[in-house]
Order: C-alpha cells, then sequence, then structure tokens
C-alpha cells in the first residue's frame, strides 16, 4: 500500500479572550495560537477502490474505531471528495498522543493534517483559500493548522494573522486526566457573565484595521516573557465550579507550575491543559519530573515555527 505520514501538532493558547455571543451562535475571540513539536501522527494509506475511509486510532485509552458521525477525519473526507470528486479508499491510522478534551485542538490539527495530504495523494493542488475554506467548515481553530507558526486569532478563531513568536521556546503540558467539555464552558461562561451583568467587548479585534495593529505589536522575539499578554477567560468560570472541580485543580496546576520555576503559565483553551513556558531547557526538564510524580499527563516539547 502506498500513502503518506504527516504530523499533526498540538498548540496552546497563549491567552484567551471572549466575546459575547454573536447572532451565528458564535462567540467573538481574541487569542494567540501557538504550535508545537507535540502532536499526533497521521498514517494514511492508499487502498483499491472506492468509498469512505477506514479510520482507526491508537495510543490513548480512548482512541479506537469511532463512529462516523463522530469521526472529523470522516468528515474532512467528505468536504475534499464534494470539491475534488477524490474518493479512493483510504485507511487512515492515528497514533493519537493528544489528550481528547485537552484544549490542545488535537483533533482539528488531525483534520487540517488530512487535507493537507489529501491534496498531496489526489494530486489535486488546491488553492491555499480552498484548503482554507474547507477547514473553516469543519472547526473554528482547524485553518490555524494549515497557516503553520504561531497567529493571532480574531472572529470565531478563523481569522489569522501570524506573529513572529519564537521557536523552541521550552513548554511542560499538564493534563489533570479529564476531559473539558467546551460547549458546556461557553454556556457556563454565557450564564456566570449573564448573573453579573458583565458582557466584555473584543472592540478593534473585529475591526480589521485594529486586529492587523494588534498583531503588529506582539513581535515575541523582542520582548521578556514578562510582557507577553495573559490570562483565560475560562479561568473564572471553572474557579466558580464546573464539571470535576476544574477550577481548584487547574488552579493548582498553575501554581506548581509557577513553583516548578515557569516563566510564564496558562490554561489552554477551555482546559483541560494546562502549561508552562520556560527560558531554561534544563528547569524545564526538572519541572516535568517533579510534576510527573502528582499528575497523570506530562509532556516536556517546545514551540514550533513556521514551515
Amino acid at each position: 500500500m502506498s500513502g503518506l505520514t504527516v504530523k499533526a501538532p498540538a498548540k496552546i493558547n497563549l491567552y484567551l479572550r471572549i466575546g459575547e455571543r454573536r447572532a451565528d451562535g458564535y462567540h467573538g475571540i481574541e487569542s494567540l495560537f501557538v504550535p508545537l513539536a507535540f502532536g499526533d501522527t497521521l498514517r494514511i494509506f492508499l487502498l483499491d477502490g472506492e468509498g469512505p475511509p477506514r479510520v482507526r486510532m491508537e495510543g490513548l485509552p480512548a482512541a479506537g474505531r469511532l463512529p462516523a458521525g463522530k469521526n472529523i477525519l470522516r468528515a474532512a473526507f467528505s468536504l475534499f471528495r464534494e470539491k475534488t470528486g477524490f474518493g479512493r479508499r483510504l485507511y487512515i491510522k492515528v497514533i493519537k498522543r493528544v489528550p481528547m478534551g485537552g484544549g490542545l485542538g488535537g483533533g482539528s490539527s488531525d483534520a487540517a493534517a488530512l487535507l493537507a495530504a489529501l491534496d498531496r495523494l489526489s494530486g489535486a493542488g488546491l488553492p491555499a483559500e480552498e484548503l482554507r475554506a474547507m477547514a473553516e467548515k469543519l472547526g473554528s481553530d482547524v485553518p490555524f493548522f494549515l497557516l503553520g507558526g504561531a497567529a493571532l486569532a480574531g472572529g470565531r478563531g478563523e481569522r489569522l494573522l501570524p506573529v513572529d513568536f519564537p521557536a523552541g521556546m521550552p513548554v511542560v503540558l499538564v493534563n489533570p486526566g479529564f476531559a473539558s467539555d467546551t460547549a458546556a464552558a461557553y454556556r457556563r461562561l454565557d450564564r456566570l457573565r449573564l448573573e453579573k451583568g458583565a458582557f466584555p467587548a473584543l472592540g478593534e479585534t473585529e475591526q480589521d484595521g485594529g486586529f492587523a495593529a494588534r498583531a503588529g505589536g506582539f513581535r515575541f522575539a523582542g520582548n521578556t516573557i514578562g510582557d507577553w499578554p495573559r490570562g483565560n477567560d475560562f479561568l473564572p468560570v471553572f474557579r466558580d465550579g464546573g464539571e470535576n472541580g476544574g477550577g481548584a485543580v487547574f488552579q493548582e496546576i498553575l501554581s506548581a507550575l509557577d513553583r516548578s520555576g515557569a516563566d510564564f503559565s496558562g490554561l489552554s483553551g477551555s482546559g483541560s491543559t494546562c502549561f508552562g513556558i520556560f527560558t531554561d531547557g534544563g528547569r524545564a526538564k526538572t519541572a516535568a519530573k517533579m510534576l510527573s510524580k502528582g499528575w497523570p499527563f506530562i509532556r516536556l516539547t517546545f514551540s514550533l515555527r513556521a514551515g
């Protein structure tokens, strides 16, 4: 069988701001996505004949054969077939390393990696904007994984402007061992804001000129870590309760990262993975070893450069 092996990197949200719910049901956001060396691997094999792909997920305990209606990879294949007519049967094996429901974009990255691989396998050579249009239909952060490199995200996550974020920064990921339900987190955020009468607007991020100006201000190579934007609007939601006692757990992990020498720590997405960024690789390695005694999932990785 011929085919391809492709990487599907995870991401962290360096920070995350959530606006009000829009008329289309989505929330406007402002965030900075940073891709990581850690991620999933897709092995895609061409089979004889045509038909839907066979998908097998291996690695994490939750991996396995997923129902067709719950698999973003099958959705990506269907979109690509509708666009190009390419319907060759595939066997897709996903080596799953990124925790599901962990706020690291694992499923979205898998889908983007498959779209790019299908473009190569089929010889379609689609323009980048056509692949991006398919990615937007699959999920708000799927387009980011086609871009490569760090990016400031606006809109519902599909508006992207590349940012000069330093590559090779050591990152320690800490997952508490449970998943976070993104839709439930947004509902709880809306309810909390309604109760408190607090409806923060994203302001200039919803305007093209202001959004571009914001991206121009993120020149991380020349800034110290202390100048980086920080904060995640979901943290107050978890502090007020929620599934698995997430608020207390996340605060405990973030405090542990800070005590371990992280120069910058945060919660990625709506959880459940926290991260610490280090300027010293030795300190990051020591921190990962220490934190592994208290938490079930620890990974030491680093930020990726574009391309």
